[in-house]
């Protein structure tokens, strides 16, 4: 993922699951300058959770002092099963708009387990990725998966300044009383940095990001569409950059994997809860809060709890992005609990000279229209703060109006402000059934 620093411990960008794709994690520190994104309203979009309400006008209106969204839905109780708490607070890092739940991981079939707090979610990417150092109790018991020449299997997974490296290892995972029986899932950092291949297909150029400094979290669970982190294209050919087979720990080359041995999206894997997950975050003040508590609810139609009504849906393609319009232009969209901002290209002053965070010298009420694969269509309303201003306290760690500059300009990054006051449902494509994200 991404960082960057404006004056304190750090801004950080992301990834989007499989090969070039983003994963989305973008992540700043509570204690630097940076900037926050606004919004426009829907009228074609029910809001029975929460979803169409703004202040906010067309695409770049602008305006001055609190103007409040009028995403207001409040998330249910978790009740430990199927539905689980997400907080964002001061995490393990001290970042802000970090949507963090606990896993337990287990040996496969066994009662050696570990739960792991602050793990992130993250609707846009594949699979879970845990940091070695945070699962030391269970990591010695977790098997190791072996390529088809019997080498160590290793993932090398790109973000956008940097990658994840690690190996591959087999778990079940648990999250409520829902359980992942043998899962593929990546543990970042318990290879040497010095092991990851280089090269036109070897890892990204950037860092290897292998700490909570890093990451600004224990790892992330990555719960977008998708069942698997790279899919077809890393099972047909070696030459994908991603997937490794090492020798001891080292001299490691490309190696074809299949799908049953990719880092696998747990969720996809639970036994009735499976086709997808809804994230319901309260709404907080425009000048933001110190916490928030949500939940994520694992299935979509499948319990009393996860029912889809009033809502709108828009389908997506099979990673999450659908088409939408901002100041007249057409850009990817997506949906991105991982991003801890809005991320999308402007002429808005950037935070301290940051090649990332807008530091607008007003708030701005924005918006963009989205159309969904399907034809239906709404105007999202956000806003754009100053993120200096915001976060000067220190003492706040969740905002709606966080924003900055996406690094890919075809892409536009409703993140985790989004999802504050609204119920987001994220579908999974399926065998029988396509993407789709609804709010």
């Amino acid at each position: 993922m991404h960082r960057t620093t404006l004056g304190h411990p750090a801004l950080s960008s992301s990834r989007r699951g499989g090969l070039a794709r983003w994963l989305g994690v973008l992540c700043l520190s509570v204690m630097l300058a940076a900037c926050g994104g606004g919004g426009g309203d829907d009228s074609s979009s029910s809001s029975g959770g929460g979803s169409s309400g703004g202040s906010g006008g067309s695409g770049g209106s602008s305006g001055g002092g609190s103007t409040t969204s009028t995403a207001n839905a409040q998330p249910i109780a978790p009740n430990g099963t199927n539905a689980v708490a997400i907080n964002v607070n001061s995490g393990a890092a001290g970042f802000v708009n970090i949507p963090n739940v606990s896993v337990t991981v287990c040996a496969p079939g066994s009662s050696v387990c570990q739960t792991i707090d602050n793990i992130q979610v993250d609707t846009a990417s594949f699979g879970l990725r845990i940091l070695g150092s945070a699962a030391q109790n269970v990591l010695g018991s977790l098997p190791t998966s072996r390529a088809s020449n019997g080498g160590q299997l290793a993932e090398c997974a790109g973000f956008a300044d940097g990658y994840t490296w690690g190996t591959v290892r087999t778990a079940d995972v648990k999250m409520g009383t829902e359980v992942a029986s043998g899962v593929p899932i990546q543990i970042i950092g318990d290879l040497s940095a010095s092991a990851a291949p280089t090269g036109d297909n070897g890892c990204p150029s950037g860092s290897d990001e292998n700490s909570t400094a890093d990451i600004g979290a224990n790892g992330i669970l990555g719960i977008g569409p998708q069942a698997y982190d790279c899919g077809d294209g890393c099972a047909s050919t070696a030459l994908n950059a991603m997937y490794f087979s090492c020798t001891n720990g080292a001299n490691c080359s490309g190696v074809a994997v299949p799908l049953a041995q990719q880092v696998t999206n747990p969720v996809t894997k639970f036994a009735v809860n499976n086709n997808g997950v809804i994230v319901q975050l309260p709404p907080v003040a425009d000048n933001g809060a110190a916490t928030a508590t949500g939940v994520l609810i694992f299935g979509i139609g499948t319990q009393s709890n996860n029912g889809i009504s009033n809502v709108t849906k828009y389908g997506t393609d099979p990673y999450g992005d659908l088409t939408g319009t901002y100041k007249g232009k057409t850009y990817k969209t997506f949906f991105d609990t991982g991003s801890n901002g809005n991320f999308f290209q402007d002429s808005f002053p950037l935070c301290n000279g940051s090649s990332a965070f807008y530091c607008p010298s007003a708030t701005q009420s924005l918006s963009t229209t989205i159309k969904g694969s399907e034809g239906n269509s709404a105007t999202v309303p956000f806003l754009l703060a100053n993120a200096s201003t915001l976060t000067q306290g220190k003492n706040k760690f969740a905002f709606n109006s966080l924003g900055g500059q996406l690094g890919m300009s075809n892409f536009f990054d409703f993140g985790l402000p989004f999802f504050f006051g609204r119920h987001v449902y994220v579908g999974y494509q399926l065998p029988n059934s396509s993407a789709y994200v609804a709010f």
